[in-house]
């Protein structure tokens, strides 16, 4: 098992030093779903919620989620974030919004955790904008599924 970077050597939590890392281009893709109830998607895909454009309100949140991660991951370095792409699409088949977010960066830090905040923020703005007509909803299978630059290379989820 790789060494945790994020603990110096009194096991004390500290921001890696990434000053001697080279820049490089970053990318990182996250995915997740909320699930909920067949009545409740159909009034998302129809754009009839109370509250307004469920999927457009949540993919700008998405985007604003990813750019705030560093105020929110306390060990999370402020990075200089190049593109920001959320997409929410309806899967009726399984009652469930998918939510896809990819981030890009040149710099000396991946971009994974802004991709998984940007997945949370999306899914938890679908969750408050319907939560009047279904509290029952799921948000979940949120993980990395592509990383790319850096030391590390490529990664692709199975």
């Amino acid at each position: 098992m790789a060494e945790l970077s994020h603990f110096d050597a009194d096991g004390a939590a500290h921001m890696v030093d990434v000053s001697d890392k080279a820049t490089t281009s970053r990318i990182a893709t996250a995915k997740g779903r909320i699930y909920m109830a067949p009545q409740t998607l159909a009034m998302v895909m129809q754009g009839s919620a109370k509250k307004g454009d469920v999927l457009g309100v949540a993919r700008l949140a998405g985007i604003m989620g990813a750019k705030k991660t560093p105020d929110l991951i306390p060990l999370c370095h402020p990075l200089p974030i190049t593109k920001v792409a959320v997409d929410l699409v309806p899967n009726v088949a399984e009652n469930c919004v998918e939510i896809e977010a990819t981030v890009k960066t040149t710099g000396q830090t991946g971009v994974e955790m802004e991709a998984l905040t940007a997945v949370n923020i999306a899914a938890l703005t679908v969750f408050d904008m319907v939560k009047a007509v279904d509290k029952a909803m799921t948000i979940s299978e949120i993980r990395v599924v592509l990383k790319d630059g850096g030391k590390s290379g490529l990664y692709e989820a199975d």
